[in-house]
C-alpha cells in the first residue's frame, strides 16, 4: 500500500518523489579526487531501491595509476547485492528497501564513497537509476 504523501497529482500520470546519490571513487583519499562510478535510487512509495554502475578504468588510473582496480570493482559489486536484497544481501538480507538505501548512503571514509543525497520526481522510479547513469556517470 502506497503512502499518498509521496506523489503528485496531475497530469496524465502521477509522478512521485524519490531519491539519489552518487557513488564516487576516491582511490587517493588525501587527494580528495574522486570519479563518478554509479547511482543509487530509492522510492518509497514503490519500496525500491535499485543501483548501477559504471567503472571508468582509463580515469581511475589517471588519478592514481596505483589504484586497486579489483578492489573498486568488487565494493561496487557489494553495493549491487545490497541493493538487490536476498542472499545476496549478507547481513542486509532482511532490510526493507528504505533501511538498504540508508545504510549505503552512510558517510564513509573507503575509496567508494556515496555522495551527497538529492531528490526528484518521476512517473518510473525503475526507469531513474539508467537515466541518472547516462547522466551523472558516463
Amino acid at each position: 500500500m502506497s503512502d499518498d504523501r509521496h506523489f503528485i497529482k496531475g497530469g496524465p500520470s502521477e509522478r512521485e518523489v524519490f531519491e539519489y546519490a552518487v557513488l564516487r571513487v576516491v582511490p587517493r583519499i588525501e587527494r580528495g579526487e574522486c570519479i563518478n562510478a554509479g547511482v543509487l535510487v530509492y522510492s518509497r512509495a514503490r519500496s525500491y531501491v535499485g543501483v548501477r554502475t559504471h567503472l571508468d578504468e582509463p580515469r581511475l588510473l589517471a588519478l592514481d595509476p596505483e589504484a586497486d582496480v579489483a578492489g573498486v570493482r568488487a565494493a561496487l559489486g557489494a553495493v549491487e547485492r545490497v541493493c538487490s536484497g536476498g542472499r545476496a544481501a549478507g547481513q542486509a538480507a532482511l532490510d526493507d528497501a528504505g533501511r538498504r538505501f540508508r545504510w549505503l548512503i552512510a558517510p564513509r571514509s573507503t575509496i567508494v564513497q556515496p555522495g551527497p543525497l538529492h531528490t526528484g520526481l518521476t512517473t518510473d522510479p525503475t526507469a531513474e537509476p539508467d537515466r541518472l547513469l547516462d547522466l551523472l556517470v558516463r
